[in-house]
């Protein structure tokens, strides 16, 4: 590999993937360099998908601004991409007197930040609302809104590369020099050469900066652990439930996120850790938030969990300091042509939308933007056949078998939407991609059933040797090997 690009993103989360979409607008030959083997493997993939409205932000910072910004671009974003999007909105909830003046504080706040429709209700009104929720009063945030953060990731993705944006995998940078206009990338697979350079790495945000010659810049990486509960609970809560923030906490505090796709989620934990890949998870941490979690919800159970997951934020205060920073996005001057974008932890996600714009705007500043007339902002969203009513499915599985044979049980998902997703426009080639654009394995069996059919599908499509297949990519593997040699 040896080409040369106009503007090459490096990190392929939310954010690099909404820019590379957005500059796929303008005739520019872009590239996204991604060190994983798909989108979405970081902090991305890994927070509780949620639409934040911007009402616990610093008025007046960046963070504010493209927080509100983005969180009105969402709901179009989505429908353009056939992402789902749900406006569940969010209860914050006090659990004694002593609590209340915080949802003032936080009203106040949302106000000052153009938050529409915030309103502060007392217990009956929340038990109206959500019976199973226990609370002396509530503030109502109901412009809130869920979606599926990995999904939009790819969704973001599959968009750019279907307007022309190259989006490499495996392909990890090394090194950095030159100057605008001429920037020299040295990565795993090969040199790239680019006019600008946008340092959207997340958690290496500060690796990638340095490898530039730029030293100013330390990420402290923040653990936050979920669980997962099974969709049989459901029923327990309608929309999101938040407690007050913990006053110089480094997260929100452990709440209660519907999904998409009918879970619930309960967490963050916050924890920083040494390690950017130490995205462990814990029994002591699962009791831990399940205890919390029955604050706000008596009738939650821990026989209701599923399983749990980790993710890693990507902080620029230490742990002694605590609390949040603004967003950094900024064009430095002694190194004229790189962006960096450090520090965009929650609200990224919801932010990321806006972020792209104001990339965008900066790319304008050094190369002509030309609007692309080929350019198509829609994106044909892969067939969910278990929303289908039962004659749709009869009719689809009449027309192609693979619908007709299930995959995985607990989620109703067929060999066909396997098929897809190993087929889909980025090249799936690891379980977890697949995982991610079918829903595969993320029921109560956890794989346990439809792991060895993935497996299979896997070895007949893609060609792979049990041995050579990864949940994740280099070192991950499935197998290490036979339990029998057949061939003695």
């Amino acid at each position: 590999m040896n080409k040369e690009y106009d503007l090459a993103v490096i990190g392929g989360g939310v954010v690099g993937c909404a820019i590379a979409r957005e500059l796929s607008r303008y005739q520019l030959s872009v590239v996204v360099l991604e060190k994983e083997a798909d989108v979405a493997r970081g902090t991305s993939g890994k927070n509780s998908g949620v639409v934040h409205t911007g009402f616990n932000v610093p008025k007046g910072s960046l963070k504010a601004r493209l927080n509100v910004l983005g969180a009105a671009m969402f709901e179009e974003l989505c429908t353009t991409l056939n992402v789902p999007f749900k406006r569940v909105g969010k209860l914050v909830v006090a659990l004694s007197a002593a609590e209340a003046p915080d949802l003032e504080r936080l009203k106040a706040l949302g106000d000052a930040n153009g938050v529409p429709s915030l309103e502060i209700i007392d217990s009956k009104e929340i038990k109206r609302m959500e019976p199973n929720i226990g609370g002396y009063a509530a503030m109502h945030v109901p412009t809130a809104a869920i979606i599926c953060p990995f999904r939009l990731t790819i969704a973001l993705a599959e968009s750019a590369a279907a307007n022309g944006v190259d989006i490499l995998m495996q392909t990890a940078v090394k090194g950095i020099s030159g100057k605008l206009g001429a920037f020299k990338i040295r990565t795993s697979r090969g040199m790239v050469r680019s006019k600008l350079v946008v340092n959207s790495a997340g958690l290496y945000a500060d690796y990638v900066a340095r490898l530039a010659g730029v030293s100013r810049y330390k990420i402290y990486p923040c653990r936050g652990e979920y669980v997962i509960i099974d969709k049989a609970r459901s029923d327990l809560i309608q929309r999101m439930i938040y407690p007050v923030p913990p006053k110089g906490g480094s997260g929100l505090g452990v709440h209660l996120t519907p999904t998409i796709d009918g879970n619930i989620l309960i967490g963050p934990s916050a924890a920083y850790v040494r390690s950017k890949t130490n995205d462990g998870t814990t029994g002591a941490m699962a009791r831990q938030l399940v205890k919390e979690a029955q604050e706000l919800l008596p009738g939650l159970s821990s026989r209701d969990v599923i399983t749990s997951y980790a993710g890693l934020r990507p902080k620029t205060v230490s742990s002694a300091v605590g609390g949040f920073n603004d967003f950094t996005i900024e064009e430095l001057p002694e190194l004229p042509g790189m962006m960096h974008l450090v520090g965009i932890e929650s609200p990224g996600l919801t932010a990321a939308p806006a972020i792209a714009l104001d990339v965008a705007r900066w790319a304008g500043t050094h190369l002509p933007l030309r609007p692309k007339h080929q350019f198509h902002p829609e994106r044909k969203a892969p067939l969910i056949f278990n929303d289908l009513p039962p004659e749709e499915q009869a009719d689809l599985v009449d027309a192609e078998p693979d619908y007709g044979q299930i995959i995985c049980r607990c989620e109703n998902i067929t060999r066909k939407e396997i098929l897809d997703a190993i087929h889909n426009p980025l090249g799936a080639q690891t379980l977890g991609a697949i995982k991610y654009r079918s829903r595969a394995t993320m029921g109560r069996c956890q794989g346990g059933f439809c792991g060895p059919n993935i497996e299979k599908i896997m070895e007949e499509e893609l060609g792979v040797q049990p041995t050579e297949m990864s949940l994740k990519g280099e070192g991950s593997w499935l197998f290490t090997g036979s339990t029998k040699d057949l061939r003695n």
